[in-house]
């Protein structure tokens, strides 16, 4: 039978899902509200929607790789507690497994590929996982990284994935080289390769902000510009990543390291779990008090 808007619209009612969900749920049972009400439980989509408000600002990243290509991937869950769970760490795999497979161009065209490991969407897989798991769960972001045969991947998970960092090193095999750059990004958290990647109005800013501070502390102004040159070299040794000091031997700056072992950086890419997200401000021993009440 053919749908109707108003078929939707009830059935989103009864079940919070999403308005192409309830269509495709109609679709699929004929029109039959029950039944679309079970196929949207037994995919999850009902009680996943219920969630779908609470904030999701835990969660891991993981790294994997294959040839050269690796994708570094983000998903959130509600608590560190899941975050630990196996279910949970057993997800990501499978789904970023499936992005360095897929390749998709963005979240949401993850979200609507489908895994030909399960023969479901992305979305689908992560809702049935948030049914088993209870809590809301999403993927936030991930990048796909491609490299030279002659280049090699360095991944390094900090605190089973708190922190996450893929780096490419050129001109190199050295996969533990690779990895001991990982763990200086995840230390230090550069925010650029070289100074070269750093936009030209956040140097005009900051040069303006050195050159104003120089002038505050009374220095003659023919000597402010010489100032503000050998302060702006210590602002791009903070942001920079070739430019600073190593953690492992910080009398040497990262790019000679690599240079020493007859390499050159390529590109890294840092995500750290939940970093600009609203976090959950609950008290945990009172969450579970009311539940023990209730």
């Amino acid at each position: 039978m053919a749908v109707t808007a108003q078929m939707v619209k009830e059935l989103r009612e009864k079940t919070g899902a999403g308005m192409m969900d309830c269509k495709k749920a109609l679709t699929e049972t004929d029109g039959d509200m029950e039944k679309a009400i079970d196929f949207l439980r037994e995919k999850g989509i009902a009680k996943a929607a219920k969630k779908a408000d609470r904030v999701a600002a835990e969660g891991l990243t993981y790294i994997e790789t294959k040839g050269n290509l690796a994708v570094i991937v983000e998903v959130n869950s509600e608590t560190d507690f899941v975050a630990k769970n196996d279910g949970f760490k057993q997800m990501i795999q499978v789904v970023a497994s499936h992005l360095l497979e897929a390749q998709p161009e963005s979240v949401e065209a993850a979200l609507e590929s489908t895994m030909s490991s399960d023969n479901v969407t992305v979305k689908e897989f992560i809702n049935s996982n948030i049914a088993k798991i209870g809590e809301n769960l999403s993927l936030r972001r991930f990048s796909i990284v491609e490299k030279e045969d002659n280049d090699v991947f360095g991944g390094y998970l900090h605190m089973g994935g708190r922190i996450g960092v893929l780096t490419v090193v050129k001109q190199s095999s050295d996969e533990g080289l690779a990895k001991d750059v990982a763990m200086h990004v995840a230390a230090v958290n550069p925010r650029y390769v070289t100074r070269d990647e750093v936009p030209q109005d956040e140097v005009a800013r900051e040069e303006e902000v050195l050159k104003q501070q120089a002038l505050n502390e009374g220095k003659p102004e023919n000597i402010v510009e010489k100032m503000v040159q050998g302060r702006l070299g210590k602002f791009f040794e903070e942001i920079c990543l070739v430019d600073q000091g190593f953690v492992k031997d910080p009398d040497q700056k990262v790019g000679k390291y690599i240079a020493s072992k007859g390499a050159e950086m390529g590109t890294f890419v840092r995500y750290e779990v939940g970093e600009g997200m609203e976090k959950r401000e609950d008290n945990f021993a009172e969450e579970v008090m009311s539940q023990v009440k209730k």
